[in-house]
C-alpha cells in the first residue's frame, strides 16, 4: 500500500507530542528531523552498494528499534548516530550528531526518557512509514515532509526562532521569477548567503530540469545540520553547504584570489534588519569591496545583505532578495545605496509582499529581483503589488496557488495591470528622489463610489455607476435596457425591474444564457482531454507533471475569457488537488488502478471501519446501489415522521398540567422506562385520557426503534455489498469511478460555483446602487416632517400644548 503524504505529515507531526513538555518547542527539530532522516537513509541505503550515504553495522534505524525499553536508550541512540555520521565519506559529522538523545534536561530523567524515546521509536517504526517501498519516484515525498515539519516547526517556535525557514510559497515565487528556466544547465551555479534549513535553495534548483549547482552558508550550527539532512533528502547530496559562519563577517566561498566566489544566481531570506551584521569587519575597509555604492547603517544590516548578493553574482549573474518594505523608502546612508543601485541598472523589478508571511515577524516584505546582465539598457523597474494575494492560515498569512502563478507570469511576461503591476521608469523614480516605496507608483485600492449629490437631492441611478460595469455589458448587450430604464432626467436611469428580480432577470436573460453555455462548453472540452489523460495513468507516474499539465491547460482554457477570472478557475482545480487528488495520485503511482481495502483499528487493536482510501463508499453506493440507498433514505424518511410526531406529542402534552408531565424524566424527556413506570405503578391518579396518550408515545417509541434497528441492519447489509464489490471491480470501472465520479465531478462543482459568482457579483453591485439612492433626499425630509406633525399632535393631546 502506498504511502498517503497527508498520512505521513500527521504521523510525523504526532511525534512531536512525546516531546511536548519536555523541552522549547523551537527544538524539536533538532530531535524529530533526526529521527527522520535516519529512517531514511537506513529505508532506502541499507544494504545497497555505491549508495550515496553508506549505512554501517550498528549505524541504521533498526538498531534504534532494538533499543525499546532499554534503560540506556539515550546513549545508545547518541552512539548509533554517530556511526552512520562518521562511516565512509558520508561527512555528516556534527551535522546528525549535534544534539544528544541522552540529555535529561531536555528528555527527561532516565525512566521518562526512556519511555519518550521508546515511543518516538515506535512511531517511526510504522510499516507505513517505510520509505523503501513508499515513494513516488522524482516527487520527493520524504524531502517535502521534511519540508512540512520544518514549516510546523518554525510556527510554533516564535519570533526569531522561525527564521531558519522562508515559506514555500515565497520561495517558489522567487525561484520563479529570478531568471532560472526549465533549460537551465546543471552546471550553473546558485548561492544562498543565508540558508538556513536550505528550502529556498532547493526550489530554485527545482526549475532546472536537471537541477543546479548548489552552495550555502548558514551562520546557526543546528540550521547548518538541517540544511545538508534536507539536501540529502531531496536528491542533492552534491550540494556545498558551508561550516557555520556569519555570511557577512566570515563569508565561507572564495575563489583564487581570496576574493567573494561569483555565482550565476543568487536567492536569499536574511534576517530582518539586524543591528549587529557589521560586528568584527570594517565596512569602510572591506576586503570583499561589497560596500562601494554606500554602507548601510551601523545598526541596520538589510542593505548589507544585499550588497553581499550583488558582489557575490557574476558580471551577467541574476539574483532575488526578501528583505522588509523599509528598504524601499528609508532615507539617509540607505538612500544613497538605493540611488546608486538603481543609477546602475542592477535592479530590475520589485514584488511586494503582504504583511504576516514569514515566521518570526509579521511586517510586510517586498522581492527585490537582480539582474547584472541587462543592467546597462535597464529604462526602469517593473513593480508588482502583491500585497492583498494572500489567504488567512491560523494566525498567518499564506499564498494560495492562484496569487503564485499571478504574481510570476505578470513578472516575468512583464505585463501591466492597473492597480497590481506596471513598468516605472527611471526617470519617474529619480523625480521622487529614488523612493522605491510601491504605493508612490501603484494605487492598488479599488476606487470608491463617488457620491452623486443630485440623486441623493432628485433620485435616479447614475449612469456613470452602470457605465462602471461595460464588462458585463459587452458581453451581454441587450442585459442592461432589461435591467434599467432612463429617468426624466439625462445621465440618469431608473430600475426596470423591482429589486427581488434582479438576480432571476440576469438569470434568464438569453445573452447570459449563451455566455454560461460558453464558459461550461469551455470546462467541458478540457474534461474530455483531460479524462483521457488521467484515465491512462501508469503506475510510477509523477504527480508533478501531471498537475503541471491539468493546471496549466486549465488555466490556458479560461485565459482571456471575459469576466471570469482565470486564476480563480485555477485555484478551483489546485485546491481539489492538495486536499485529495495528490494523494490519490500517489496511490496509483505506487499501486496502480487498484480498489485495495483498509482495516481501520480502534484504540481497542479490534477493526472499527474497513474503507477504501481511493474510492470512498458513497461512490460505489451512487453507482452501483442506487435502489438500496433510496430504500434506506425512505426509512430514514419514515422515521423522521415518526420522531416528528412525538415531538408535537410531547409539545401538547408535556407541559406542567399536560397528561405526559407525570412520565417525563428528570431531564425533562420521556422515555420507554418513564411512561411504563407511570401505567405501571403510578404516584397520582390516571384517568382515561392520559393512558391513551401514555401508550400513544410508547407504541411512537416503538415504531421509532424498530425503524432504526430497520435502518442499521439495511446500512450493514448495504456495507456488505458495497464490500463484495470492491475486489470484483475491473480495472475500466475503477478509472471511471474515481476519474469521472470523484476528481472530475468535484472539479466541476468548484469550477461552476466560480461561474455562479459572476451573476452574484452583478446582481450585489445593482441592488446596491438601487438601495443608495432608492429614496431622494425629499422623500427624507417629507418623512421626516410627518413624523414630527405626529408627534406635535401626540404632545398636544398628552400635554396640551405644541411642540415649536
Amino acid at each position: 500500500m502506498a504511502i498517503k503524504k497527508s498520512e505521513l505529515y500527521s504521523s510525523l507531526w504526532s511525534s512531536c507530542d512525546q516531546l511536548r513538555g519536555s523541552m522549547d518547542a523551537s527544538q524539536y527539530k533538532d530531535y524529530i528531523l533526526v529521527l527522520l532522516f535516519v529512517k531514511y537513509v537506513s529505508d532506502k541505503y541499507s544494504g545497497v552498494e555505491d549508495a550515496p550515504i553508506e549505512v554501517p553495522e550498528g549505524g541504521s534505524f533498526k538498531d534504534m528499534v532494538a533499543l525499546k525499553g532499554q534503560k540506556d536508550i539515550g546513549e545508545k541512540i547518541d552512539i548509533i548516530i554517530t556511526k552512520l555520521a562518521t562511516a565512509g565519506d558520508n561527512n555528516l559529522n556534527g551535522v546528525i550528531n549535534v544534539n544528544s538523545f541522552n540529555d535529561e534536561n531536555k528528555l527527561g530523567k532516565p525512566k521518562e526518557m526512556q519511555d519518550r524515546l521508546s515511543k518516538l521509536i515506535a512511531i517511526f517504526e510504522n510499516e507505513s512509514l517505510n520509505f523503501n517501498k513508499n515513494r513516488a519516484d522524482g516527487d520527493d515525498i520524504l524531502g517535502d515532509a521534511y519540508e512540512y515539519l520544518m514549516r510546523h516547526f518554525a510556527s510554533v517556535s516564535g519570533k526569531d526562532k522561525g527564521q531558519f525557514y522562508t515559506p514555500s510559497e515565497v520561495s517558489r515565487v522567487v525561484a520563479k521569477i529570478v531568471g532560472v528556466t526549465h533549460d537551465t544547465l546543471q552546471d550553473k551555479s546558485v548561492y544562498d548567503p543565508t540558508c538556513g534549513s536550505g528550502s529556498l535553495l532547493l526550489k530554485v534548483a527545482d526549475e532546472a530540469s536537471r537541477g543546479l549547482t548548489l552552495y550555502g552558508q548558514e551562520k546557526d550550527n543546528a540550521t547548518t545540520g538541517l540544511c545538508k539532512m534536507n539536501m540529502i533528502l531531496h536528491s542533492n547530496e552534491d550540494a556545498e553547504i558551508a561550516p557555520n559562519g556569519d555570511t557577512i563577517t566570515s563569508p565561507h566561498f572564495k575563489d583564487a584570489q581570496g576574493q567573494l566566489k561569483t555565482f550565476d544566481f543568487a536567492v536569499a531570506n536574511p534576517p530582518f534588519s539586524t543591528k549587529s551584521w557589521s560586528n568584527g569587519i570594517n565596512p569602510a575597509d572591506d576586503e570583499y569591496n561589497r560596500f562601494s555604492y554606500g554602507i548601510p547603517p551601523e545598526k541596520n544590516g538589510d542593505y548589507a545583505f544585499l550588497l553581499h548578493i550583488i558582489r557575490s553574482l557574476k558580471s551577467n549573474g541574476k539574483g532575488a532578495i526578501i528583505l522588509p518594505h523599509g528598504v524601499l523608502f528609508r532615507g539617509h546612508a540607505e538612500s544613497r545605496i538605493r540611488e546608486n543601485l538603481i543609477n546602475k541598472g542592477y535592479i530590475k523589478g520589485i514584488v511586494g509582499l503582504s504583511a504576516n508571511l514569514f515566521y518570526g515577524t509579521g511586517i510586510p516584505a517586498c522581492i527585490i529581483v537582480i539582474d547584472k546582465e541587462n543592467a546597462i539598457a535597464r529604462k526602469g523597474i517593473f513593480m508588482i503589488d502583491a500585497s492583498k494575494d494572500f489567504i488567512k492560515d491560523g494566525d498567518k498569512n499564506r499564498l494560495r496557488e492562484q496569487d503564485i502563478h499571478k504574481i510570476v507570469d505578470v513578472f516575468n511576461k512583464q505585463i501591466e495591470s492597473p492597480r497590481y503591476a506596471r513598468l516605472v521608469s527611471l526617470d519617474e523614480i529619480a523625480t521622487n528622489d529614488y523612493n522605491l516605496n510601491i504605493p508612490r507608483y501603484i494605487d492598488s485600492q479599488e476606487p470608491e463610489d463617488q457620491q452623486d449629490i443630485e440623486a441623493h437631492l432628485l433620485g435616479g441611478i447614475p449612469d456613470s455607476d452602470i457605465d462602471a460595469l461595460n464588462d458585463y455589458w459587452t458581453v451581454c448587450p441587450t442585459l442592461r435596457a432589461d435591467l434599467f430604464v432612463a429617468s426624466d432626467r439625462p445621465g440618469y436611469s431608473q430600475l426596470n425591474i423591482d429589486e427581488d428580480d434582479i438576480k432571476t432577470t440576469i438569470h434568464g436573460h438569453p445573452e447570459f444564457n449563451v455566455y454560461s453555455q460558453q464558459l461550461q462548453l469551455t470546462f467541458n472540452e478540457w474534461q474530455a482531454k483531460q479524462t483521457v489523460f488521467l484515465k491512462a495513468l501508469q503506475t510510477q507516474c509523477k504527480p508533478k507533471p501531471i498537475i503541471h499539465q491539468l493546471s496549466e491547460d486549465l488555466l490556458t482554457a479560461f485565459a482571456n475569457k471575459p469576466l471570469i477570472d482565470q486564476y480563480d478557475v485555477y485555484q478551483s482545480l489546485m485546491t481539489y488537488w492538495l486536499e485529495t487528488m495528490k494523494d490519490d495520485i500517489y496511490l496509483i503511482s505506487e499501486d496502480g488502478w487498484k480498489a485495495d481495502l483498509t482495516q481501520v483499528l480502534a484504540k481497542s487493536g479490534k477493526v472499527s471501519e474497513i474503507i477504501c482510501e481511493l474510492i470512498p463508499k458513497p461512490l460505489m453506493v451512487n453507482r452501483y446501489f442506487k435502489k438500496e440507498q433510496a430504500a434506506i433514505e425512505a426509512q430514514e424518511i419514515s422515521k423522521a415522521d415518526i420522531t416528528r410526531q412525538m415531538e408535537e406529542l410531547q409539545e401538547e402534552h408535556g407541559g406542567e398540567d399536560g397528561l405526559l408531565f407525570e412520565a417525563l424524566t428528570d431531564s425533562g424527556k420521556l422515555s420507554k422506562a418513564s411512561i411504563t413506570e407511570r401505567l405501571k405503578n403510578p404516584k397520582t391518579a390516571l384517568d382515561t385520557e392520559e393512558i391513551v396518550q401514555l401508550n400513544a408515545y410508547l407504541k411512537l417509541l416503538e415504531q421509532e426503534a424498530k425503524a432504526g434497528k430497520q435502518i442499521r441492519e439495511a446500512i450493514t447489509a448495504l456495507d456488505n455489498l458495497v464490500l463484495a464489490k470492491y475486489p470484483i471491480l475491473s480495472e475500466a470501472e475503477i478509472k471511471t469511478l474515481v476519474v469521472d465520479d470523484k476528481w472530475m465531478v468535484t472539479i466541476a462543482e468548484a469550477v461552476q460555483t466560480e461561474m455562479e459568482r459572476l451573476s452574484q457579483r452583478l446582481t450585489q453591485r445593482i441592488k446596491q446602487l438601487a438601495e443608495l439612492y432608492a429614496k431622494p433626499l425629499p422623500a427624507y425630509i417629507n418623512e421626516v416632517e410627518a413624523l414630527s406633525a405626529t408627534v406635535d399632535e401626540h404632545l398636544k393631546k398628552i400635554l396640551g400644548f405644541a411642540w415649536n
